[in-house]
């Protein structure tokens, strides 16, 4: 009788997860955002994205100099991040993998120390959208306002870097796409200066966002 409740459970567990997989999978749609929209669906609607694909311009600053870059961005809702470099030539064709915890550089060439250490932020977070949601999501000093056909996030990373303690990302109020970041220290000075070229974005909206969330919990039990 005992052996016959298990089955029973691990079958309907096993029903659970096949539905809430094919909801999620099938039923899985973009969110539109449009002129009618309001500033908080557009900020939720940044909040929630599932995927992008982007192309920046980056300016690095600090005391001694200033470098540009023209990067790839590719993101995935599973904690993969891709960033590959189009410019500068000397470093063109670098991909840097962030999964989870782990990084890797993908390039035969050039080693993972030479990156780290010549080229400051490249394999660092601040570059990468997905890390301001993060940072926003999660800090106490989140807040938006629209202004000039723009929705204004600003928060403040719980890091321990004095230099990018700071980030404000400014989306079209239209499109609901990002237009620039900037990110500066403690004293306001901007030190990183992003330019959003191309974007794709996929949203999750509120339907999928819980069966998202409940098809993430079912792996895990």
């Amino acid at each position: 009788m005992k052996n016959k409740k298990i089955i029973l459970f691990i079958v309907m567990l096993i029903l659970i997860i096949i539905i809430i997989s094919v909801f999620f999978i099938n039923k899985s749609k973009t969110t539109k955002i449009g002129k009618n929209s309001s500033s908080q669906e557009i900020v939720d609607y940044i909040l929630n994205i599932s995927s992008y694909e982007v192309t920046i311009e980056a300016e690095i600053k600090s005391n001694k100099n200033s470098n540009k870059y023209i990067l790839k961005q590719q993101y995935i809702n599973d904690g993969t991040s891709t960033q590959e470099v189009l410019e500068p030539s000397n470093i063109k064709g670098v991909k840097i993998i962030k999964s989870d915890n782990n990084l890797k550089l993908e390039n035969t060439n050039l080693n993972l120390t030479s990156i780290l250490e010549n080229y400051d932020y490249i394999a660092d977070n601040v570059l990468d959208l997905c890390y301001f949601i993060e940072d926003y999501k999660q800090s106490q000093d989140s807040n938006y306002e629209e202004k000039d056909d723009q929705i204004i996030m600003t928060t403040k990373t719980n890091n321990e870097n004095r230099y990018t303690k700071n980030k404000t990302l400014y989306i079209d109020r239209k499109t609901g796409n990002p237009i620039k970041m900037e990110v500066r220290d403690v004293n306001k000075n901007t030190t990183v200066y992003i330019l959003y070229k191309e974007v794709k974005i996929n949203s999750l909206d509120k339907k999928n966002i819980l069966a998202f969330n409940l098809y993430n919990m079912s792996k895990e039990v």
